[in-house]
């Protein structure tokens, strides 16, 4: 067992840094380009496309997605917010 216990370790260690930092868009990107046009109601792709956007991170994004899928009737629900951020990732900010 002494002999394997490096290699368990690093085993161990592996699995469990696997969930850290992991922001990866968990979303249907081809759902949330759909979903985007409503967006593009108010805006177009500007934001998006600046040199000096806000945006400068999964958490940033998801958050500012939120904060203005509050204003539809009926809100953004969970999905339409990871749709929408695994959209925006893909085509523009590629976090």
């Amino acid at each position: 067992m002494k002999r394997y216990a490096p290699a368990l370790t690093w085993l161990a260690l592996t699995i469990a840094m696997a969930g850290c930092g992991n922001t990866a868009p968990k979303g249907d990107a081809q759902r949330g380009a759909k979903l985007h046009e409503i967006c593009l109601d108010c805006h177009g792709s500007g934001p998006y496309t600046r040199q000096d956007h806000k945006m400068k991170s999964h958490d940033a994004l998801r958050r500012e997605v939120v904060r203005w899928g509050d204003y539809y009737n009926p809100a953004l629900s969970e999905q339409d917010v990871d749709d929408l951020v695994a959209y925006l990732e893909r085509d523009f900010y590629k976090f």
